[in-house]
């Protein structure tokens, strides 16, 4: 029996790929009211600055849930129940310019908003 020998096709995929550089944001707040506008916000910005953007991806909201006891002592069936969400979004930048980074390093984003921006 011969071997066949298969051609590795990894190779030549690897000069037609380019690493592109993107920045990536990532949003969380407790208000998904806050966050859309947060969004609209970054989106106006960025389109402002001649950036290409993949997005806003909205990404699985987180649910906390906490069963507090009423009472100080007894009666364990009497309970509270609360709940926290936390609303998250993704936004892809696509090959950044310094001007586009520095608009975006100048926003002022309302109060309970977090931004995680990172440089892929």
């Amino acid at each position: 029996m011969t071997a066949v020998k298969r051609a590795d096709t990894t190779d030549s995929l690897v000069g037609e790929t380019e690493a592109k550089s993107r920045l990536r944001i990532r949003i969380r707040a407790y208000d998904n009211k806050i966050i859309d506008q947060s969004i609209r916000t970054i989106l106006d910005t960025a389109l402002r600055a001649g950036a290409t953007i993949v997005g806003p991806i909205p990404l699985p909201t987180e649910k906390k849930h906490y069963s507090v006891i009423r009472s100080a002592f007894v009666h364990k069936n009497s309970q509270e129940q609360f709940e926290v969400r936390v609303h998250k979004r993704l936004l892809d930048i696509l090959e950044p310019t310094p001007k586009i980074i520095d608009s975006l390093t100048n926003l002022n984003l309302p109060a309970g908003v977090d931004v995680e921006i990172k440089m892929m």
